[in-house]
């Protein structure tokens, strides 16, 4: 959180006019304004439809409990006679008694005297409920303060609203004075964009999400009779499966582990994992995958399985202090059906890293700039996994339109989508590895295929006679068969030009075969499948040669060479 409060106070005192926060953690925002407040040693007022423009945490309250003045403002400047932020954590110096006797005087005098009577009453300022009568107020007022504005996309096609949003943005960029919209979702307007800088909130980190985990357990406690059953190494466990989850999303992922067990054990280590695949589907953009899979479930594919072995850990400590840096990605390129996908996800499983997919045609929007704040969101829930993969199927669909006559066909969308991976891919530092499959590599744009953004570029071609042995032994031991009781030379030699998605399809065919038949699975009936099925090397065989012919000089072979190339 202390980046995000630094990049938020660099933003107010800049004096950023309008600062825009999508976020549906509403309180998490406010919270963090009212922070970057105290230590700013500004005021900070919040606007909403239901209560109008307030000072940040008045509250009504009643006659004889009412606070003295001074401590009212005092409240609304967010400071405390003991030196202490009230809406924050963080232990700052007072002001001196002369910069608090200022605020005050600037507070009272910026809000009339009909605004002074409603500070000191601790009630909203009179008639700021609606959303234009608020702007007039705050464009009136000198005083250095942040104003909050909640649930305000609802007013944004008010062109009056619009209007009057503009002439505060341009005020409050001269002064130490910003706007600060929160919402879920934000379109803005075409004559703000100047006035407007993003800020999105960051993901909690490790040690905010052990006291998400603490803080959790406690407040439960007092209601719910809860065993504390984990020890520190199980709340490191739990904090690392809360990683890429918002901070409301992991409180309610705890709480509903907590209810469930009404411990902290063991089996909420997992409960938090699972509720967090779950919102993680909803996102509709990201899906954690079972990565279940390793390299030893691959047939062939040698020298990507060296190249892999190599790379295992480089994203550890240790590896950092040697001097490497984590590697970033590969595509795998290839012949369909030849274990592309099931590589690209046996590297979490060999790893031992989460395996997230990411759902390309969710990403794309039907109004301008929603797209590119999609990819955005997904480069930032990947981050707080990290370290983690990043599975992408079939690449060229997500980029392949996104050559110059992109901006005719879709207004330019490919083209930013393009230009934000490209950005994220060189420059991020979160160890997100990318493993992205692709069947037509011609498609995609050079830069995106270059050293820098993936590491290599792999070519995975049609199994040779060791790699179909492999395949075949494999696929006979998944099905509860031994394979030493079949003539494995025999059967591969059979399915020479056959993928490996072809030869899986032949041993379930054959299994289907013996089971009707009534008799034990055997070689013959393997090979009787075989002849069965005209294979995609036949049937293709002009598109696989000019595809083999394109990666024999642009990519490293996945398999090392074949040594009885004349069974191949």
């Amino acid at each position: 959180m202390t980046d995000g409060l630094d990049r938020l106070k660099v933003l107010i005192n800049s004096s950023t006019p309008i600062v825009v926060m999508e976020t549906s953690e509403e309180m998490h925002a406010v919270n963090m304004v009212r922070a970057a407040c105290a230590e700013l040693k500004m005021a900070t007022f919040e606007w909403s439809i239901a209560d109008g423009l307030l000072r940040s945490g008045s509250n009504t309250v009643p006659e004889g409990q009412k606070m003295p003045l001074q401590a009212r403002i005092d409240q609304a400047t967010g400071w405390s006679p003991g030196g202490r932020a009230q809406t924050q954590t963080r232990t700052v110096l007072s002001p001196p008694s002369g910069e608090a006797e200022r605020l005050m005087r600037s507070v009272m005098s910026s809000m009339g005297a009909e605004g002074s009577a409603a500070a000191a009453a601790g009630t909203s300022i009179y008639n700021t409920r609606e959303p234009v009568q608020a702007l007039a107020n705050m464009e009136s007022m000198t005083v250095e303060a942040v104003f909050i504005l909640k649930d305000f996309h609802r007013h944004m096609d008010d062109p009056v609203v619009v209007r009057r949003l503009r002439d505060v943005g341009q005020k409050f960029s001269a002064n130490r004075r910003t706007v600060v919209i929160t919402a879920p979702e934000l379109s803005v307007p075409m004559e703000l964009t100047t006035l407007v800088e993003y800020f999105d909130l960051p993901l909690p980190d490790r040690d905010r999400l052990h006291e998400i985990v603490h803080d959790t357990f406690t407040r439960l406690s007092k209601t719910y009779s809860l065993k504390l059953q984990l020890d520190a190494a199980g709340v490191d466990a739990m904090s690392a499966n809360l990683r890429g989850l918002t901070e409301e999303e992991a409180e309610r992922a705890v709480s509903q582990a907590l209810v469930t067990r009404y411990a902290l054990c063991a089996e909420t280590v997992t409960d938090v994992l699972e509720a967090k695949k779950q919102l993680l589907r909803h996102s509709g953009m990201l899906e954690f995958t079972d990565a279940s899979d390793n390299m030893g479930s691959v047939g062939g594919l040698e020298n990507l399985k060296h190249w892999l072995g190599q790379r295992r850990g480089a994203w550890e400590d240790s590896a950092r202090e040697f001097g490497l840096e984590a590697p970033k990605g590969m595509i795998i390129l290839g012949v369909q059906g030849c274990g592309k996908s099931l590589c690209a996800r046996a590297v979490a499983g060999e790893w031992k890293l989460p395996l997230v997919k990411f759902d390309t045609s969710a990403v794309y929007d039907k109004y301008i700039g929603e797209t590119e704040k999609r990819i955005r969101k997904v480069f930032q829930v990947a981050e707080g996994l990290a370290p983690c993969v990043l599975w992408i199927d079939e690449l060229e669909k997500v980029f392949a339109g996104s050559g110059p006559d992109s901006a005719s066909a879709d207004a330019g969308v490919s083209s930013r989508l393009l230009a934000s991976f490209l950005s994220w891919m060189q420059d991020r530092k979160a160890p997100v590895f990318v493993a992205a499959t692709c069947n037509n590599v011609t498609v995609l744009p050079p830069e995106l295929i270059r050293k820098g953004r993936f590491d290599e570029l792999f070519f995975v071609d049609l199994p040779n006679q060791a790699e179909r042995k492999q395949i075949f032994s494999i696929q006979l031991a998944r099905r509860k068969r031994n394979p030493d009781e079949f003539d494995l030379e025999k059967i591969a030699a059979a399915a020479q030009g056959y993928s490996g998605a072809e030869i899986d399809a032949a041993v379930q065919g054959a299994l289907y075969a013996a089971y009707s038949e009534k008799k034990p699975l055997s070689t013959q009936l393997l090979i009787d499948a075989l002849t069965q099925t005209v294979p995609l090397s036949t049937t293709r065989a002009e598109e696989i040669a000019a595809l083999r012919e394109w990666a024999r000089t642009r990519a490293v072979p996945a398999s090392a060479r074949d040594v009885n190339p004349a069974k191949a």
